[in-house]
């Protein structure tokens, strides 16, 4: 029998946790509380990279952390593994919410079949699911942004740093969901600055390829754009993003994270001084949000899109060097404005 899943729990107070392994190969969570226990607090269950991507799935535990704090609760955090089935994710979900987590969410898109058919199992359950809205029911939570938004704004930073007139952007794997990404990244350089070219790349046709979850692989693509005369690098791949910095820093020139404020990221600190900003969406607080829904009786559900307008995704200005570059500054507060009032209109594909 193979293992599929490992059980990460965070929170204020932890609890034991034993991994029993089913006759189908997948894993599931027992706490040291019974079943029948309820009210046990938020679960995530992670997509590819799981925690520590310094990224997307870092978001989700910082809002499950807050949350941990803020209500007391003993939340359960659970990571995937590579190759597994919608089979495997729709036991993990179901074994959630049989131990009396709520909020239960999928953290990613390929969560969507699993929480569709447990969230129809357990009515009384909410379940969330980050960045997709491909489905709608009563008590499900869909948490979606506007990437592109925020990609838009990336690629207005972006043309005004390069001297190279060469920009690249680098997405994990070639989905939808992606595609969001660079394309409000191209139309942000286009419309900023004339004659800058964009290279793009996608590491992987599909994720189970690991294109969210190989820095080196992003590291190897980011070598190959920086030697085709790019010095503005922005990826779109996860943890695989970690190489694109890693390799933006070997090269001293700059990279834009994605997701969190990858400035701000502990296990990034070396590397900071070569990140411009990052094209952030606050899956942080749609994580908290749904949790304080719950807790507080009123849960939410239906779609919940994140935007510039909500504070939803957002440009980070901690790195000094772009927060004093009053070019950028101005280009970028221009296109943030143009983006809220409806005069520009960002492309998603």
């Amino acid at each position: 029998m193979r293992r599929v899943s490992r059980i990460a729990v965070a929170g204020v107070a932890t609890a034991a946790l034993a991994v029993t392994v089913s006759a189908c190969g997948s894993s599931s969570t027992s706490s040291s509380s019974s079943s029948s226990d309820k009210n046990l607090g938020l679960a995530l269950a992670y997509d590819v990279g799981g925690k520590g991507d310094q990224s997307f799935n870092d978001a989700a535990t910082a809002g499950l952390d807050k949350a941990d704090k803020e209500f007391g609760y003993k939340s359960a955090a659970v990571e995937p593994q590579d190759g597994e089935s919608d089979a495997d994710k729709t036991q993990r979900l179901e074994t959630l919410a049989k131990q009396g987590y709520n909020p239960v969410i999928g953290v990613g898109f390929a969560y969507a079949p699993a929480v569709k058919a447990v969230a129809a199992k357990f009515p009384k359950t909410t379940f969330g699911i980050v960045d997709d809205n491909s489905f709608q029911a009563k008590n499900v939570a869909n948490l979606v942004f506007h990437e592109e938004q925020a990609s838009y704004l990336a690629g207005v930073a972006a043309a005004k740093a390069t001297k190279t007139n060469v920009v690249g952007f680098i997405g994990g794997v070639d989905v939808p969901l992606i595609h969001k990404f660079e394309a409000g990244f191209k139309q942000g350089v286009a419309d900023t600055k004339k004659g800058v070219t964009v290279k793009s790349q996608y590491l992987t046709e599909t994720a189970a390829e690991g294109g969210f979850s190989s820095p080196d692989k992003g590291e190897s693509a980011a070598d190959g754009q920086i030697d085709a005369h790019a010095d503005v690098l922005y990826a779109a791949a996860g943890l695989s993003g970690q190489g694109v910095i890693k390799a933006a820093a070997a090269h001293n020139v700059w990279a834009i994270g994605v997701d969190s404020d990858q400035y701000k990221q502990d296990a990034l600190a070396k590397y900071k001084a070569s990140i411009l900003t990052s094209a952030m969406k606050n899956v942080e607080g749609a994580v908290y949000g749904l949790a304080k829904s719950v807790h507080d009786g009123k849960p939410e559900t239906g779609e919940i899109r994140g935007s510039l307008a909500n504070g939803g995704v957002s440009l980070s200005s901690s790195n000094p060097k772009f927060s004093g570059d009053q070019a950028i500054q101005d280009a970028v507060k221009k296109a943030e404005e143009g983006i809220k009032n409806g005069t520009i209109t960002v492309k998603t594909s």
